[in-house]
């Protein structure tokens, strides 16, 4: 039988990229996506929603009404993991993210709202709805700065490399 992707055969090598090269990849990944599962957990157990993001750099942005259940999650414990893939057509296409870190929900009077809505292309949602471009929303935004990422690619066999790279927020200081 023919092996379309020999490569993949045998255990997985577990060389690491170097950290630009990772980030390079992460970054690829989220700008080449706009849906996302986020994973909150409240008093009714765990909840995994289907979301739409923006992201700038290693912080991905949503919206969401305030009485939604991800929202009373958020509010309860904001720790959250979000999960970011690729359409997967086979084994070598397998790519995604996880990535986990504290939802901050920030309103228009927030000293960040301004910085991480700047990021949010609102107005294909206005024209779909026929609201005006002349009014943009205020509603609130969800910012979760990555912690950690815990980034999947097998293609990266193909160099030798382990399929499962982790990436870590430098510590501040």
């Amino acid at each position: 039988m023919a092996v379309t992707n020999p490569w993949l055969a045998g255990p997985a090598p577990k060389e690491r990229l170097d950290r630009e090269r990772l980030e390079e990849r992460i970054l690829n990944l989220l700008s080449s996506q706009n849906m996302c599962v986020l994973a909150t957990s409240g008093d009714a157990g765990p909840l995994a929603t289907p979301v739409r993001y923006y992201h700038l750099d290693f912080a991905l942005m949503f919206t969401a009404s305030g009485a939604s259940p991800k929202m009373r999650n958020i509010a309860a414990d904001p720790r959250v993991s979000i999960g970011v893939f690729a359409p997967l057509v086979g084994q070598a296409s397998s790519r995604g993210a996880q990535i986990f870190g504290r939802a901050r929900v920030l309103g228009p009077e927030d000293t960040d709202f301004e910085h991480y809505w700047q990021a949010f292309r609102w107005q294909s949602d206005h024209v779909e709805r026929s609201l005006p471009l002349t009014e943009p929303p205020v509603g609130p935004v969800v910012v979760v700065e990555a912690e950690r990422i815990v980034y999947t690619e097998h293609w990266l066999r193909r160099d030798g490399l382990a399929p499962r790279q982790f990436w870590t927020r430098p510590k501040a200081g």
